[in-house]
């Protein structure tokens, strides 16, 4: 097996953190666009290769206000294999979700599948970057572009994917990523908008701090989503690890890849040819046939083996009761979304594992 010095822990040092906490006490300004959120929003503009970020509070808040910001009506196109955010943003903006089925290569929205579900009371086009794998962007694109629709990408787990180079966040009209805990970039909770323009970025700001225009004038329905000093400086100091956690994490990927694909009934999603990946997942995917054992089989084993992994995503947003029994919601042919959504487990992945847990987690599969 390869070796992996993990030299990098999943939180930045205490003794790192302690300057940036005594310089916010020393500032005595905790949030409202402090000194460490704007420092941290030009930061990631420049490691992203973006031209314009806003910082959130979270990724969910992040999502709501980007629909908002395009002032949409009507119905929204989007996949049901995503986490449940996704389609909740759609439903908080008063948007009706059109759920269409999605591609069995790469787990995304199916462009193919997108057009027969289109209506006169289309508005936007919602994919998700699922794992971080890019989406057909210029299939999408070009839909988009003759029905006259917005294109808004959920890219919470694409943080820092590119492809031939070129940031994946500068695709579509808005892209929204988390910052969450769980995911390779982190502000413990945080998330934020991408866009293209100053003026859309000057509305995004408005809109996540109540819609304030100036101290004396409110210009539209915002609310409080703005991200703390704290939040921004344990990003900044997270900043300075984030490409070797990125680099252990391939590298954990390559030993899953190079073992599973010895393992009859197992698969594994791999990269496109020219993106640069960021593995803030790794899903295998069971034949039940082949393997000799059910995904949920496999999946309560490993639990019982300490080894915690996560049927993600499981089930599929439509098959929640919330969305099952409401009527209104459209759903369209997604029987590709079930046979993915009920073979899916994710393997752990960060990089504080060590090869003892690989070797671990290998021998148990």
């Amino acid at each position: 097996m390869n070796n992996i010095t993990v030299t990098s822990p999943l939180l930045p040092p205490l003794e790192e953190l302690t300057p940036y906490l005594e310089d916010i006490w020393s500032r005595k300004w905790l949030t409202n666009n402090g000194y460490y959120h704007q420092l941290l929003e030009k930061e990631l503009c420049s490691y992203l290769g973006v031209d314009y970020i806003s910082l959130f509070s979270n990724g969910t808040l992040a999502l709501i206000t980007a629909l908002q910001a395009l002032d949409l009506k009507g119905e929204v196109i989007t996949t049901p294999y995503s986490f449940v955010a996704t389609s909740h943003a759609i439903l908080l903006n008063n948007l009706k979700p059109v759920f269409v089925d999605i591609d069995p290569n790469n787990f995304n929205l199916d462009p193919t599948k997108i057009e027969e579900a289109i209506t006169e009371h289309t508005s936007a086009i919602l994919p998700v970057h699922v794992y971080g794998n890019p989406c057909d962007h210029e299939s999408i694109q070009r839909i988009a572009d003759k029905h006259g629709l917005k294109v808004i990408y959920d890219a919470a787990h694409a943080f820092g994917v590119t492809k031939d180079g070129v940031s994946i966040l500068n695709w579509g009209d808005l892209s929204i990523l988390s910052f969450h805990a769980t995911k390779a970039y982190s502000t413990i909770e945080g998330g934020a908008i991408v866009c293209h323009t100053k003026e859309m970025k000057e509305k995004l700001d408005r809109l996540k701090n109540f819609g304030y225009e100036s101290e004396t004038e409110i210009s539209m329905l915002g609310f409080n989503a703005k991200m703390n000093e704290v939040q921004a400086a344990f990003g900044l100091a997270t900043l300075n690890h984030i490409d070797k956690a990125i680099s252990i994490r391939n590298n954990i990927a390559k030993i899953y890849r190079e073992k599973i694909s010895q393992i009859k009934g197992l698969s594994y999603l791999t990269p496109p040819e020219g993106v640069k990946f960021n593995d803030s997942y790794f899903p295998i995917f069971v034949n039940e046939q082949e393997f000799g054992m059910s995904r949920d089989e496999l999946y309560f084993k490993l639990k019982e083996n300490n080894i915690l992994s996560r049927r993600y995503f499981y089930p599929l947003i439509t098959s929640f009761d919330f969305y099952n029994n409401n009527l209104s919601i459209k759903k369209h042919s997604l029987d590709i979304s079930k046979k993915i959504s009920d073979s899916v487990i994710c393997l752990p992945i960060h990089h504080s594992l060590t090869n003892d847990n690989i070797e671990r987690i290998l021998k148990c599969l």
